[in-house]
């Protein structure tokens, strides 16, 4: 199927070409959203008399997506969720999820905004990139913890996936005192061998 652009689509091309994509993808999206328009004579014709009205709500649009972007910059979202003890989710966040998480927080975003080539897995602190328009795109963080509490470590810098980070325990310490335990068993066992009369 053949299209004429109602406005840039990443990939595909700018506004007012004419460019073949997939039916589905046309049917589906780009007609019912608006984006293009089936290309014929009659909808070239239409364009032209359209596209100084169609330029400058692109321009309106981006505007808006600008304002939006400079509020989200750099911003850090905290979302609790259960997870083992390497820090192996038992779900995943998607892009809805975070589409959902920036709802929350009062941000419009829909999930095809969302940037996010895989549902993210594992707890910590993963960088998402969102595009609030064709040529505007902003990055934010989503900060992925069992609690509050673990969120507001993890935003300072500390790695939760280890042992020391679950249960308070030094893991060389552990492993220091576990050899010294050790240690001192086979020296009791050796004194107690030597204590006990031949037969």
């Amino acid at each position: 199927m053949e299209v004429i652009l109602l406005e840039r689509i990443p990939r595909l091309g700018q506004m007012g070409d004419t460019v073949r994509v997939k039916d589905g993808f046309g049917r589906n999206y780009l007609l019912p959203t608006g984006r293009a328009l089936r290309a014929n004579e009659a909808n070239r014709a239409k364009f032209e008399s359209q596209k100084a009205t169609l330029v400058a709500r692109n321009e309106e649009k981006k505007r808006e997506a600008g304002t939006v972007a400079e509020t989200l910059a750099g911003k850090s979202f905290i979302t609790i969720r259960s997870a083992g003890e390497t820090g192996q989710m038992y779900g995943s966040v998607s892009a809805r999820d975070v589409s959902d998480i920036l709802k929350e927080a009062g941000f419009k975003v829909g999930r095809n905004q969302i940037l996010l080539n895989q549902p993210i897995k594992v707890i910590g602190l993963h960088s998402v990139a969102i595009a609030l328009h064709a040529e505007v795109e902003v990055e934010i963080q989503i900060n992925i913890a069992r609690s509050h509490e673990e969120g507001e470590r993890q935003s300072k810098g500390e790695n939760l996936t280890s042992a020391d980070a679950i249960y308070g325990i030094d893991e060389e310490d552990e492993l220091v005192e576990d050899e010294t335990a050790e240690g001192e068993q086979g020296e009791e066992a050796d004194a107690s061998a030597e204590e006990e009369p031949a037969a």
